[in-house]
């Protein structure tokens, strides 16, 4: 699936903003329809015009459950471009982990072999320096095996 813009993600925080804007005008005229419905007749409120306040309140109560379950939805589709950049960032997480994973031995390796003592036997041996490019390489193969055997790559 194509990765959501940033431009997207603005379009439905502005799309949820609009939502509560509305919300905020809905709410109120849904309290004044019920105020009007329980008022006595007058000039303005016949009998008559009490049906048509029901059935301006049942399509105030339909839009608002309406806007509700549109903000859901948005609210939806924010989890969803959070989840997609995060899962992005795992990647990138395990990504590094792998490499991290395997230089730090191979660092620990060069540090020790680079401390200059003359004590070290392994220093004066023929095959020394060979020797440690060896367990090096093996060392590496070895955890990119493990890591694939693990399906990180």
């Amino acid at each position: 699936m194509e990765k959501l813009s940033r431009d997207t993600l603005a379009s439905i925080y502005e799309l949820k903003r609009e939502m509560l804007f509305f919300r905020g005008s809905i709410v109120p005229l849904k309290e004044i329809i019920i105020k009007l419905q329980k008022e006595e007749e007058t000039q303005i409120i016949q009998e008559g015009t009490i049906i048509y306040l029901k059935d301006l309140y049942d399509h105030v109560v339909q839009v608002n459950d309406t806007m509700y379950a549109y903000r859901e939805m948005l609210s939806s589709f924010i989890d969803f471009y959070m989840m997609i950049n995060s899962n992005g960032m795992n990647e990138v997480m395990k990504t590094l982990t792998i490499i991290s994973t395997i230089f730090i031995p191979l660092t620990f390796i060069v540090g020790v072999y680079g401390m200059n003592f003359d004590n070290m036997p392994e220093i004066h041996w023929k095959y020394g320096y060979m020797g440690v490019l060896v367990c090096m390489v093996t060392l590496t193969i070895i955890m990119l095996s493990c890591f694939k055997k693990k399906k990180w790559f």
